[in-house]
């Protein structure tokens, strides 16, 4: 193997404490937002209508997560993948077994 390849192969496996964190990001500021919306249809609807936004590329971020696990690459385990697959592609409103079988 080539010195490059050396060092981009530590790259290629999953890291549990790594998934974790790029799991809990998004999720965090997906859910922070939403019940900011929530409360911000009080004040304005303009407001929720901004708050949407940024909602909608955190979720994208947990959709590319869920595609992840889909190819089994996000955790070491098959079953984490899938429980956590399962979750954010109900988020997305996407078929987890459809998706990962299909796609």
């Amino acid at each position: 193997m080539s010195p490059l390849g050396e060092i981009l192969a530590k790259y290629g496996r999953p890291q549990p404490w790594r998934s974790v964190a790029e799991l809990a990001l998004p999720a965090a500021g997906y859910v922070g937002l939403w019940v900011a919306m929530v409360r911000s249809l009080e004040v304005s609807y303009a407001l929720t209508l901004a708050l949407s936004v940024p909602a909608a590329g955190f979720l994208m971020r947990l959709f590319i997560i869920s595609h992840d696990c889909g190819h089994e690459s996000y955790f070491q385990s098959r079953l984490a993948n899938d429980m956590v697959g399962r979750v954010l592609a109900f988020l997305a409103f996407t078929p987890y077994r459809y998706w990962r079988r299909f796609h």
